[in-house]
């Protein structure tokens, strides 16, 4: 299982990963708010802004605090994890 650092020593399944979206818009301010009233929110910012929402495969949805580009920069186009990227990986 490949694991992607999200900041602050936090990491999420490559392959439980669905989306990575900027949370400025109205549907993901209110995925943001449904999700918060389901339980299924992880806030993984820390108390800072939220740059980043992943939507996850299995209705999670994570807050990070680094750039929706930043996150997928750690993933290459193949679903491989990037050189160089900050990753673990277990079996």
């Amino acid at each position: 299982m490949n694991l992607i650092n999200i900041g602050f020593g936090n990491m999420i399944s490559m392959s439980r990963l669905i989306a990575i979206v900027s949370p400025e818009s109205a549907p993901i301010k209110r995925l943001i708010t449904d999700a918060r009233a389901k339980g299924t929110l992880i806030d993984a910012t820390y108390g800072r802004k939220t740059r980043a929402v992943i939507v996850m495969d299995s209705d999670h949805i994570v807050l990070t605090a680094i750039h929706p580009e930043t996150v997928a920069g750690r993933v290459d186009c193949n679903g491989d994890v990037a050189s160089g990227a900050s990753i673990a990986e277990y079996d």
